[in-house]
């Protein structure tokens, strides 16, 4: 590992102004993806600013009704917060679904957010990565890719986005704050993960040297009714193969609004919009739902080894959606 500098940040300015100060630099909070990272020389950072002990650490009201989630606050204390288990359960669900206990109780929101693709070639550092190294090539694309992107992907990169809470706080119109030089931004999740596209080393919007402060949760009255469902090849402590964030609004059997996005499909978390606008307006059945699902899986373009995500998907979109619906019924 290379030697580097630490320095604990003592307010939100100072922190900017420390990794402003030093282009190699990067945040740490909880460390659990970026520690790991460097370990495998992937991250190679001449300084750490620790940010974990800023007043970022709370969950409270945010105006208008929604909840404000600071960026410091950790997966567990999401998790287990009585408003977010109330009104958002899909969050709570997704953040239990990663992971282990132990690293929930380390790693925090801003840093989930984050969190680089767990694809072998990148965490490789003897095998080419356009994500590691623009230019160098893509080895996947031929090589092993069965938990590869199936949509949204492109010839420079098929590896897929690896966060559960991602998955859910973009079916929720999440909205991420974060602090620069120059002032604090807002980023809508929606516009948050950038297109794979030709740069897929560039995965986020986030201004050079940004902060992530926090995340605002709108009021959705239909997400009191959501869950996170999450296929993976192992009980626990795995990334999925494939993942559903749903939120479903029924009045008289009719979807009044859904709210749906995928995981581990994509470069990013994937909002099937296509699929909400066939859910909405449409009677709540296994048909309409599967209809939905079909919608937005005709953009896919999976690979020799991953089409079964297609199917996949498309049955734990009907599954979910039909609990959600039963729920609605009682």
């Amino acid at each position: 590992m290379r030697e580097f500098d630490y320095r604990r940040a003592d307010d939100v300015s100072g922190a900017v102004a420390l990794l402003g100060a030093d282009p190699d630099a990067r945040y740490l909070g909880g460390g659990t993806n970026l520690v790991d990272l460097m370990k495998a020389g992937i991250e190679r950072p001449a300084r750490l600013v620790d940010v974990r002990r800023l007043p970022l650490n709370r969950i409270e009201p945010a105006d208008g009704g929604g909840l404000r989630v600071g960026a410091t606050v950790t997966n567990s204390e999401l998790a287990a917060h009585p408003e977010v288990r109330r009104r958002y359960p899909v969050l709570t669900q997704a953040v239990l679904a990663g992971a282990s206990g132990q690293l929930r109780n380390m790693a925090t929101v801003g840093g989930n957010l984050l969190q680089r693709t767990r694809c072998g070639y990148f965490t490789d550092v003897t095998k080419p990565c356009n994500k590691r190294e623009p230019g160098s090539g893509c080895p996947a694309l031929t090589g092993e890719h069965r938990n590869h992107a199936v949509l949204g992907a492109s010839d420079h990169c098929v590896a897929v986005h690896p966060s559960d809470m991602g998955v859910a706080l973009t079916a929720l119109d999440a909205v991420v704050s974060y602090e620069t030089a120059d002032g604090p931004g807002e980023l809508p999740l929606a516009d948050f993960y950038l297109p794979v596209g030709d740069t897929p080393h560039r995965e986020t919007a986030l201004p050079a040297g940004a902060l992530i402060t926090g995340v605002t949760l709108p009021p959705i009255p239909a997400a009191a009714r959501s869950r996170y469902r999450k296929v993976r090849e192992r009980a626990s402590y795995a990334f999925a193969i494939g993942s559903v964030a749903a939120a479903l609004e029924v009045d008289d059997g009719v979807v009044r609004e859904a709210r749906l996005a995928f995981g581990a499909v994509a470069s990013r978390p994937w909002r099937a919009r296509a699929a909400e606008r066939v859910l909405t307006g449409a009677p709540a059945t296994p048909e309409h739902f599967a209809a939905a699902a079909d919608a937005e899986l005709t953009a896919a373009r999976p690979l020799p080894d991953n089409a079964y995500k297609v199917t996949l998907m498309r049955n734990l979109v009907v599954a979910v959606l039909s609990e959600l619906a039963e729920e609605a019924a009682r």
